[in-house]
């Protein structure tokens, strides 16, 4: 799990591949939502959303097996509470039907994926 020469091979992994888009699409999505939100759902659906992707960095950084899987448990966690912030949004108007249909599809691909490499990491 070293990194190589010129990237960090956590880059390779199809789990963080799917947690990055999500997060990158969740930012541009959230630009849209009310000023008076901004330290509300919008602040919370982001960090959520970067959990995801950081916790699986920063256990795929610790070169270590028992550590990985708990990151990644935790990026799990993230994930679900990423899941119920984009119904709350959608509940609020925030996001369409449209966008939070295109989210959720987002979310269900990163969440299948993490849930394989979690598991993937039990042997």
């Amino acid at each position: 799990m070293a990194p190589d020469s010129s990237d960090y091979s956590y880059k390779r992994l199809i789990a963080w591949q799917k947690a990055d888009i999500l997060a990158l699409e969740i930012y541009k999505a959230t630009r849209m939502f009310p000023k008076h939100e901004l330290y509300g759902i919008t602040s919370q659906i982001r960090r959520s959303a970067l959990s995801v992707v950081l916790n699986i960095i920063e256990g795929y950084a610790r070169q270590n097996k028992n550590e990985f899987r708990q990151f990644l448990r935790i990026a799990y966690g993230s994930l679900v509470e990423t899941e119920y912030l984009l119904y709350f949004a959608k509940e609020q108007t925030y996001l369409t039907e449209v966008e939070y249909v295109k989210l959720e599809g987002l979310k269900k691909e990163c969440g299948q994926v993490l849930w394989k490499l979690l598991k993937s990491q039990n042997v």
